[in-house]
């Protein structure tokens, strides 16, 4: 004796065995983690700690490869430190003997804003501007 189904009960195993499908695939294909992956393409030279004047590593640059003391003064300045806020950060240092690189509000390493890890950047606050830096062989947190 042949069992009755009805259309919409077929079609509802049909959708249903469809969607397990489409739910395995995805689960191989989508990363495992949701943290955000380092960029890769940040315009930052091996070595450099760089500063933006917008977020996403965008709009006016000031990239070092050694720590400052004074933005605002030789033998390196930075045009903008006066007048516009740092809103993203990239340290792309690869020294052994460092870890990070902290970054200041005031010259000569007064008033700590933050520090960013070798490898790593992102946005900031963007409420305050910087004005010093240097390469910390301590953790940055």
């Amino acid at each position: 004796m042949a069992r009755f189904v009805p259309q919409i009960l077929r079609n509802r195993t049909k959708a249903a065995a469809f969607a397990m499908s489409v739910a395995a695939v995805a689960s191989f294909a989508l990363p495992a983690s949701t943290a955000q992956a380092a960029p890769t393409a940040v315009d930052c030279d091996s070595g450099d700690v760089c500063f933006w004047t917008e977020r996403n590593f965008e709009g006016r640059k000031c990239s070092w490869n050694a720590a400052d003391m004074d933005w605002r003064s030789a033998p390196v300045t930075c045009s903008w430190s006066a007048t516009h806020n740092v809103k993203s950060v990239y340290n792309a240092g690869t020294s052994s003997r460092f870890t990070g690189v902290v970054y200041y509000k005031g010259a000569n390493g007064n008033d700590r804003a933050g520090c960013t890890r070798q490898q790593h950047g992102g946005n900031l606050a963007g409420t305050y501007k910087l004005r010093s830096h240097e390469w910390t062989p301590g953790r940055c947190g």
